[in-house]
């Protein structure tokens, strides 16, 4: 089958929405409802080892601040926590502090031009998604993807495939005709469980993962003036991703 839908991962893949973007709100959150945790750059890549913003909470309480969990109003603590973390990441996204990350709109646009379908399957929340799709490439983008998976729409989040699988079902496809992009281990494994090749570009937080079973791992999908380095992977050293080159893969993987 031939390649015809790309499917993304939001935070780390699009934009580098982790560390300067997700990190800060949720501390700007905790300090709303007078508490004291800190989660700085350091424990923030540890906690990301946990997907889900509200999974993250819960097991960074069950490890620093496991008195909390007696507490009768615990549960609901978590949800207006990553309810008010929520509304400072998209603060923080109106006033456009998160750009995408490199090659993100060219293989976009490239895709759309030539009438491949776009898909999101992310953990993020569908709040976070449509802010930045809005404040990154405009309000209409949200419309060039045709399925947006995300937040608590499975139980299971990733590693588990879950995401993937309900996006493929709701794009109606089978994962040789797709394509997913992500940025860490957890995010491969979610896709390659799901049967989708898969395309790392990997950030500052996980670049020391390990990418087995991924097609290729690049630094970001590159441009013509700023190309990507390779790290793992049979492409060329240095390029960028464009349709051709995510055909190739797709056919790579599928032979």
């Amino acid at each position: 089958m031939s390649l015809n839908t790309l499917i993304f991962d939001v935070d780390g893949t699009l934009a580098d929405t982790e560390r300067d973007g997700h990190r800060p709100s949720f501390n700007l959150a905790f300090r709303e409802f007078g508490l004291d945790w800190e989660w700085t750059v350091p424990l923030y890549g540890e906690l990301l080892a946990v997907t889900g913003g509200k999974e993250r909470i819960r097991h960074y309480v069950d490890r620093y601040h496991p008195e909390q969990l007696s507490d009768a109003h615990f549960e609901a603590l978590v949800v207006q926590l990553h309810q008010s973390k929520t509304r400072h990441y998209m603060a923080l996204l109106d006033k456009g502090s998160i750009p995408l990350r490199p090659g993100v709109l060219r293989l976009l646009n490239e895709a759309r031009q030539a009438g491949l379908t776009l898909a999101i399957a992310t953990t993020t929340t569908p709040e976070n998604v449509t802010s930045l799709l809005s404040a990154t490439l405009g309000p209409e983008s949200i419309g060039w993807f045709k399925v947006i998976a995300a937040g608590d729409i499975v139980s299971a989040k990733k590693p588990a495939p879950d995401i993937y699988l309900w996006a493929l079902d709701a794009l109606g496809i089978s994962a040789q005709e797709g394509l997913a992009f992500e940025d860490s281990e957890n995010g491969l494994r979610s896709a390659r469980a799901a049967g989708l090749p898969t395309l790392v570009t990997i950030n500052e937080y996980t670049r020391g993962q390990d990418f087995s079973g991924a097609e290729a791992v690049l630094s970001d999908l590159g441009e013509p003036h700023q190309p990507y380095a390779l790290h793992q992977g049979a492409l060329p050293p240095t390029g960028w991703v464009d349709l051709d080159l995510c055909r190739r893969i797709a056919k790579t993987s599928n032979e």
